[in-house]
Formats: C-alpha cells, structure tokens, sequence
C-alpha cells in the first residue's frame, strides 16, 4: 500500500511487551476508538486474546500464539471477522503507530519507520533491554504482514528530549554520558504529554504559556515539570527505577547502599536489579502489597506499615511537586492522572495537603471522583489541580497520522 496520496483515516495502534500486545484501532475522523485488544501469555501455555468492539461486549479467544506475528494476525483476524470486527479486510488499516519505550538521544520525536529507524531502535536495545526488543517484534511482525501501510514509532522518550543538560546530567566522569549515554532520559512521556495538553486545553490557555506539573502515579509513577510546552525535568532517570517510590521499586535511593545489600545478602547484579525492580516500594515498605487499594484498607484496620508505606509515598510526591515549583519558578496547573492519580481521592487530598502557600487546595467534594476529567481545585484558586484520564493511545494515534499527513502532502 503506497503512503502518497492516501488519505489516512484509520489507525492501528500497537504495545508490546514481552509476552503481551496491547492495540487499539481508532478512526481519526472524531478521534474514536472502533476495537481494542489484549493479547497476554504470548509463547506460554494459556495464551489468550480478549477483543473488545466499541459498545458490545469483550470476546475471549483462547489459541495457542507461540510469538509477537502469530499475536498479529490474530489481533487483525479479530478485527476483520464477520461476528465481532469492525473492518471489512486488513486494507482498511491506513497506518500502525508503534509505541517504543527507548529513543535514546536519536529520536527526539515520533517518525516514520525506515530501515534507517529500525538500526536505531536496535541500538537502544543495551539501555532498554527489557523494553524494546518486544517493541521491535511488534513493529517488525506489522511491516511483513501489513507490507507497504506505513509504520511510525512513537516514544516513551521523546517528550523529556526538550530537559536542559543540568537536569539530565549526573554525578558522574562526563565520560560516561560521552561513550555509554548515562544520563536522565525520563519516561511516559505520551502520557505527561496528552495531560499537560488537556489541562491547557480545560484552562482556555495555550501550553507554550503555562507552567505545568503532570503526575502519573500508578504501578509506576513519574512526575514531569513542563515549562511552556517544554518538559524540562521528570523524576525517572536513565530507567523506570528512578524517581519516586512505586509499587514493586525502590525509587532512588543512595548507591552505596547496593553494594552493601550485594554483601550481606549474597547477591549478584541480577538478583540486585531484581531486588530493586520488584521486591521493593510499596511492597517491600508494606509487606503486604504493591496495590494501594489494599493498603489503605489495611491501613483503615490500623495496619502501621501500610499507613507508613502510603505516607511515605505521598511525601515523596509532594517534594518532587515543591522541586518542580522552584525550577520552573512557579506553576499555573497541577495533573493527576493514571491508576492511582485518576482514581485515588484519598490520595489526591494527601498529597496536596500542605501545597496551600501556591494558592490552592483541593474542594473536598470535586475532589470525590474517580476516572473521570475534572478540576477538582476550589474556586479562585491560584494553581488549578486537574484529574485528567490519561490516552497514550490517542497520542500514539494523533502522531502517526500527522506523521503520514505530512508526508502526503510532501
């Protein structure tokens, strides 16, 4: 299928992990998702796909899928068929968009994948080794099946590509960031990205004019300071572990103390990495879960280490938000968003409680929503505080068909 000339109007977005692909298909005349799609357990035992068209119910097919392109064919099967799709055939997809969690230096924006794209994509694999080679099965799988619709990656990294060296820059010999890239790169930047848009959008502003703070707390959590449409800091760092405390990781914490742990608890730097990945946070402070709904009703049966787990949580937020404050010199909007932002009112409350000498507070009764878009600041408030859902698919999709109408029209 050539790209020149085609209008393109329906969009493919894809996510893989490891052993999941995650897709929706969008038409982008009034942004509305036709399909979505979970595929999990890929090359395991129990493999499954639950296929969800737009106002009817999920279908479970459960079918051996040994990889990434068999999950494919699946997933467009699904899409196509006469029961439950919402295609007539394959040719109707005008575009994929990819997620990609690594960019690296090279890729400062989404682009059309070229032979060229894919080698660097392939070079970020040393310092995203979990991430992208997943993403890069999945791109690889939709260019030989879908031969000639154009492909386009989108960033996790992208967005954080604006921060100034002395926010990416650590501690370390310069020589390091020179011959191995160590430095900051942040991530979720589609999300921070689409919310920090919203909420200059629900403000009547243009975001080259705010100073915005995003906070995407769910399993994971960053928190982003976007100064005039520019991220100009994020709490993760040259991976996901850095930053704030989450559910299984330790956030940052003091380097000597690795070596230490190595010592005294016999591990090697696999074990470590694992220690800190997905035996630490929320978890390993609670002792009981890395799910805050089950800490706060642990904690409201006077379990001490879940309240303690909670507030240490909340406090780490609320420093990252009075940091941020300092180095944009101020800020005009505060954004919750994902799991935890979205649907935790108790939370929210907490983390905000204190931030009073900004000129805000949140309104106990706006604050009583969960998933939905809503300031839930009082009124006249200096800096306004959002709950916004957050949409990295439609990012993903907006971005894939800006990118292929461009060249169109090239």
């Amino acid at each position: 299928m050539a790209l020149t000339g085609r209008f393109i109007v329906i969009v493919f977005v894809v996510n893989c992990g490891s052993s999941s692909i995650k897709y929706q298909l969008i038409n982008m005349e009034g942004e509305h998702v036709m399909a979505k799609g979970l595929i999990e357990r890929i090359g395991m035992e129990g493999s499954t796909l639950k296929h969800t068209p737009a106002g009817k119910y999920t279908i479970d097919i459960k079918e051996e899928i040994p990889d990434h392109k068999v999950g494919i064919r699946l997933a467009i099967k699904a899409l196509t068929s006469k029961e439950y799709g919402v295609i007539k055939d394959m040719s109707e997809i005008d575009a994929v968009g990819h997620r990609v969690v690594h960019g690296g230096e090279r890729f400062t924006d989404s682009v059309l994948i070229t032979s060229d794209v894919l080698h660097g994509i392939e070079a970020c694999c040393e310092i995203a080794p979990l991430h992208n080679p997943p993403n890069l099965y999945g791109i690889n799988a939709c260019m030989e099946i879908m031969r000639g619709t154009p492909q386009v990656a989108v960033f996790d990294t992208a967005f954080h590509q604006t921060m100034p060296k002395v926010a990416y820059l650590y501690g370390l010999p310069y020589e390091m960031y020179v011959k191995y890239g160590v430095r900051r790169y942040g991530f979720h930047g589609t999300s921070h990205k689409y919310v920090a848009l919203r909420a200059a959008e629900l403000m009547h502003e243009h975001m080259n004019d705010l100073r915005i703070i995003t906070c995407h707390l769910g399993n994971g959590a960053s928190i982003a300071a976007i100064k005039y449409g520019k991220s100009i800091d994020t709490s993760m760092g040259y991976t996901p572990l850095e930053g704030l405390i989450m559910g299984t990781r330790s956030g940052e914490i003091d380097p000597a103390i690795i070596p230490f742990l190595m010592e005294k608890e016999n591990m090697n730097a696999q074990q470590i990495d694992d220690y800190l990945n997905r035996r630490s946070g929320i978890l390993g402070i609670s002792g009981l879960s890395s799910d805050f709904r089950d800490l706060e009703s642990a904690a409201n049966r006077g379990d001490d280490r879940s309240q303690l787990a909670i507030d240490v949580f909340a406090y780490k937020v609320k420093k990252y938000i009075g940091g941020y404050v300092a180095a944009m010199g101020g800020v005009d909007a505060i954004v919750f968003t994902a799991g935890l932002g979205e649907n935790s009112p108790f939370m929210r409350d907490k983390i905000c409680n204190g931030l009073e000498y900004l000129g805000t507070r949140v309104d106990p009764e706006l604050n009583q929503v969960r998933g939905k878009e809503r300031e839930i600041s009082v009124r006249r408030a200096r800096v306004k505080i959002f709950v916004i859902p957050t949409n990295e698919e439609l990012v993903i999709a907006r971005d894939t068909y800006n990118i292929c109408r461009r060249i169109i029209k090239l």
